[in-house]
């Protein structure tokens, strides 16, 4: 059934660690020149690769499990301050997943509160000392319209993700 309303019952909200997928990397990539609805990913550049691994500030962030759990005890407290409904949530090793029912408020600001308020929680734990965000640019922000996209969307963050994590909750 169609969500008849102004407002997505939910989003699919992704980000990723800072350095961990460049463009010109061998699985693809998307840049704002080359990002049309489910056209294929930009071919690996090992030039493009190589240029943008020079420009790092640092190496590629892998969260190990202080981190992660930092990060699980932040988004969960953006959803509890904002009243936003968590469906489910999964912090990987090089990306973060979250469902979440927001209301009318535009996803980009749901992104970047998680964002904030994970790089807030890393530094207070001691967990994260860099200068620079913890997170690549950007995130994707799926709007998910009905309750089957809903379901899937909560099945794909809680059993879609592969090997199982140190559980953080």
């Amino acid at each position: 059934m169609w969500n008849d309303t102004d407002s997505p019952l939910g989003y699919l909200i992704t980000f990723r660690c800072y350095g961990t997928w460049l463009h010109g990397d061998e699985r693809g990539s998307i840049d704002r020149f080359h990002n049309r609805y489910k056209s294929p990913y930009l071919p690996r550049s090992d030039r493009r690769r190589d240029l943008n691994w020079s420009r790092l500030r640092s190496e590629p962030l892998t969260l190990n499990p202080r981190q992660r759990q930092s990060i699980n005890l932040a988004v969960r407290e953006v959803c509890v301050n904002r009243e936003w409904i968590l469906h489910a949530l999964n912090v990987r090793t090089n990306h973060v997943h979250a469902v979440v029912t927001i209301g009318p408020i535009k996803p980009a600001r749901a992104l970047n509160a998680f964002k904030a308020y994970a790089t807030r929680r890393m530094r207070l734990d001691g967990n994260w000392t860099e200068a620079h965000s913890p997170w690549a640019d950007k995130g994707s922000k799926r709007a998910l319209w009905n309750e089957r996209s809903l379901t899937l969307a909560i099945d794909y963050v809680i059993n879609g993700q592969g090997d199982e994590l140190l559980d953080l909750e």
